[in-house]
């Protein structure tokens, strides 16, 4: 396994528009949490904190989309963020997006691409 990536999980663990995967990242001495979702056949990455105040995005823990299965919102705010960016779309993110978190599917497995010795842990 190349040293610089994390095993998240299973590919299959991961379905178009479902539930997602939480987990912790250190980045920058801190612990943060962050969540995998699949988009349009993509797992895609980020720390789990709305673009207004640093708060969870999830309603329910590891429920990130909306109910159309189309886009990432924030259940406190109701800020809407493209899945495939994490850009703002709209409501009380201010055109601040999500910040992304690099990953990869290699072998049915996707990784965390860590940055700079960051570690991550499941949540």
């Amino acid at each position: 396994m190349n040293p610089d990536r994390r095993l998240l999980c299973a590919s299959d663990d991961l379905v178009e528009g479902g539930r997602g995967l939480r987990f912790m990242v250190d980045r920058h001495g801190h612990s943060e949490p962050a969540f995998a979702v699949r988009f349009r056949g993509e797992a895609r990455a980020y720390l789990n904190r709305c673009g207004h105040v640093p708060v969870e995005l999830d309603w329910q823990q590891g429920e990130f989309f909306d109910h159309s299965g189309l886009y990432l919102i924030c259940a406190t705010h109701g800020a809407l963020y493209a899945p495939e960016s994490g850009r703002c779309l709209g409501g009380r993110c201010n055109g601040k997006g999500l910040i992304a978190l690099a990953v990869v599917e290699d072998g049915g497995q996707i990784y965390l691409v860590e940055e700079g010795g960051e570690r991550v842990g499941q949540q």
